[in-house]
């Protein structure tokens, strides 16, 4: 009998390691090639970044690098958005679900990559990914994002992008970068107008 125990014992072990071994390849796998590894954001700056986020009332907010849920548990609580986030790495999905059911987060999580959902009803995008990433996405974003919809990206500036507003680092907070679609397009369309004008220009 106590032989039978320590091989279920070793053989529970094993498995349990497998599981850890996997979960850790998997993380580090998207930290490559998907949006960036997972690095939770300070409560006090996801409390900051949401003040600026405008958010009223049943609005839309997507947090496309969703993490642990965090961003999606103080929209609902202290804004009453509906909240939606998307995190491709199951190691983490597995956290955010567990902090759900163990610690009533608010939010709604689904495990998959944002780029295969339309992003058409937001209000608000919550990003906290590198550069290179935010860039890529940025088609994604001047594709199917409404006008007045705002994108809040934690840290560093979303591709060519110019913010509506910056709001600087201060102790324990990194840079906010707030934009608001269709002012930045604005901008972009007047930029290729006047380039338009001094090419005719010279021409002429």
């Amino acid at each position: 009998m106590l032989q039978l125990l320590q091989t279920i014992l070793v053989v529970t072990t094993i498995v349990l390691v497998c599981i850890v071994i996997l979960a850790l390849a998997t993380s580090f796998a998207v930290a490559i090639f998907g949006g960036g590894p997972f690095v939770p954001t300070p409560r006090k700056a996801v409390k900051e970044i949401l003040k600026h986020a405008k958010i009223k009332p049943d609005q839309k907010l997507y947090d496309i690098g969703a993490g642990d849920g965090r961003f999606l548990h103080y929209a609902e609580k202290l804004y009453g958005a509906n909240a939606v986030g998307f995190e491709i790495d199951p190691f983490v999905y597995m956290i955010a679900r567990l902090k759900q059911i163990f610690f009533r987060w608010k939010g709604r999580i689904i495990r998959g990559n944002f780029q295969n959902h339309s992003l058409e009803d937001a209000d608000v995008v919550i990003c906290y990914m590198l550069p290179k990433t935010l860039k890529k996405y940025q088609k994604k974003f001047d594709k199917e994002l409404p006008r007045g919809c705002r994108i809040i990206s934690y840290t560093f500036k979303v591709g060519n992008l110019k913010p509506h507003k910056t709001i600087p680092a201060s102790k324990g907070i990194k840079k906010i970068f707030v934009y608001k679609v269709g002012t930045h397009k604005a901008r972009d369309n007047s930029a290729k107008t006047r380039t338009k004008k001094k090419t005719t220009s010279k021409r002429t």
